[in-house]
């Protein structure tokens, strides 16, 4: 009777060595590159990073999105993903002053941060908000060729559990308010929504208010 080897079903995320640690300071980082996540691989590799370094984990984003590497001489330093907005948040309407209809209608033109991971192995100071002045430079038109929509404003929320926020404040975010203390289940299944979170935005043009008010695709003076 002939006997067969048995073989090992494949790990998804698989487990590799961490590259070298980066310690330096974050002009010796420069210059930075957004790059879009883009191929079969390079999308299992991104979704692998965020699974096991990210403490929400790696969920398959509902509705648009943009995934990014940013990289510095081809060494990955972190992880970005971009998607469709919040539906309701009291605070950050509030802030915008637009009305139920308008909110219905102009949402398209906000985009939000929805994870960001500098990898652990990467230890940069100030690392963070340079990014994140990267990100305003690029999303915007990244998003309009991919979606059709200009953003206006970018958003995102801080589980102050965890964090302070302090990136984004170095990178000129305005805290508008905290959300209501709802929302999903993180990877260990606890819900992670009902923590008190920062709402954060990021105005890309002048009267971003006033265009997400009224009609977006007016021109007005970008920042």
């Amino acid at each position: 009777m002939e006997r067969r080897s048995k073989v090992a079903t494949p790990n998804l995320y698989q487990q590799h060595p961490e590259p070298e640690r980066v310690e330096c300071a974050a002009r010796e980082c420069e210059p930075l590159e957004l790059v879009l996540v883009e191929g079969e691989g390079d999308s299992r590799s991104w979704r692998e990073h965020v699974e096991r370094y990210h403490y929400l984990g790696c969920r398959v984003p509902f509705g648009a999105n943009l995934r990014y590497w940013v990289r510095n001489r081809n060494r990955e330093l972190a992880c970005l993903l971009w998607t469709s907005p919040a539906w309701k948040m009291r605070a950050r309407d509030a802030w915008i002053g637009w009305s139920e209809e308008r909110r219905k209608h102009n949402l398209p033109w906000i985009v939000n941060n929805g994870r960001f991971l500098i990898l652990p192995w990467v230890r940069v100071k100030g690392l963070a908000s340079k990014i994140l002045a990267l990100s305003a430079r690029h999303v915007p038109s990244d998003w309009q060729t991919q979606y059709g929509y200009r953003s206006l404003l970018l958003e995102t929320l801080v589980d102050t559990r965890r964090f302070r926020g302090t990136c984004y404040r170095a990178a000129n975010w305005l805290h508008v308010g905290q959300t209501s203390g709802r929302g999903g289940m993180d990877r260990e299944h606890q819900r992670h929504g009902q923590a008190i979170k920062d709402i954060y935005v990021c105005p890309l043009v002048r009267d971003a208010r006033q265009r997400l008010c009224g009609d977006p695709t007016r021109q007005g003076a970008w920042r």
